[in-house]
């Protein structure tokens, strides 16, 4: 079966910022055609669950006290393009919104649930690699 690195919230893992998940109702699914690889690019670049909510201010990822968390958004993400790379996949499904993780929209930096236009660090880097990535509510296309 091919192989899709997915965001470990949409699988039921208790890693988002608030520890709680984001699980989806289409996953069973999806893991009859596909082998699923989990990630937390915040939890593998060595953030804690839970943790204070960040997003991305210009070049920067920031907590809601104002912490720089860039260097931990960072290694999280090369870590998942390498996990997508020693896996042999060319596919992720990633949290939409996510500074992480976000496809196409991100909350904008100023904690009012505001999106703006642009990928979270890890969808960057992957993208940069030519791993096709899709949010989860994308899923129904690949089934």
């Amino acid at each position: 079966m091919e192989k899709i690195l997915i965001s470990a919230c949409l699988l039921g893992l208790k890693c988002r910022y608030d520890g709680r998940d984001n699980l989806h109702a289409l996953i069973e699914s999806l893991k009859l055609k596909y082998t699923l690889i989990p990630i937390c690019p915040e939890v593998e670049g060595g953030l804690t669950i839970p943790r204070i909510a960040s997003e991305i201010v210009g070049t920067k990822v920031m907590n809601k006290i104002g912490e720089d968390n860039t260097d931990y958004f960072l290694k999280g993400a090369h870590i998942a393009l390498q996990k997508a790379f020693d896996n042999g996949a060319r596919i992720a499904v990633l949290k939409s919104k996510s500074p992480s993780c976000g496809i196409g929209q991100v909350y904008d930096g100023t904690f009012t649930n505001t999106l703006t236009q642009s990928d979270g660090f890890t969808v960057q880097i992957l993208k940069n690699a030519r791993i096709y990535v899709y949010t989860e509510h994308q899923i129904e296309e690949l089934l």
